[in-house]
């Protein structure tokens, strides 16, 4: 199945959440986004059935191996993205609205340039 945008979105935002708590639940999707709670619940079961994330009896979601595979993926093109356009000289809160929006629709070539002037550019870090 193909993936659209927002369910990128969701799976990013578990992945973000997971790596802030310990467990993560429909409600804390909602809260995250701002989403209402019965589009993050409907969202999360499409995930579900189509095999990107497990859902205990508890309600806890955990990312299956594909959910976590799109979910690292756009996370680290986010946060590249964030930087690149942070070292252009853009606001950081800026950066991260439109790093969010491009995240999605960059080609793997364009992110891959910018990959590497982002390394090319990306600012010394001093060793002692």
């Amino acid at each position: 199945m193909q993936l659209l945008e927002s369910g990128e979105m969701y799976l990013e935002t578990i992945l973000i959440l997971s790596e802030q708590q310990s467990c993560v639940r429909s409600v804390d999707v909602a809260n995250y986004t701002g989403y209402s709670k019965p589009s993050v619940s409907r969202a999360v079961n499409l995930l579900k059935d189509n095999g990107y994330i497990a859902i205990d009896d508890f309600g806890y979601i955990t990312l299956k191996e594909s959910g976590r595979a799109v979910a690292t993926r756009i996370y680290q093109r986010h946060r590249l993205l964030t930087e690149f356009l942070m070292l252009l000289g853009v606001n950081a809160e800026t950066a991260e609205e439109d790093a969010c929006k491009i995240e999605h629709d960059i080609s793997d070539e364009s992110f891959a340039r910018i990959c590497e002037h982002v390394e090319h550019y990306r600012p010394e870090i001093p060793t002692e």
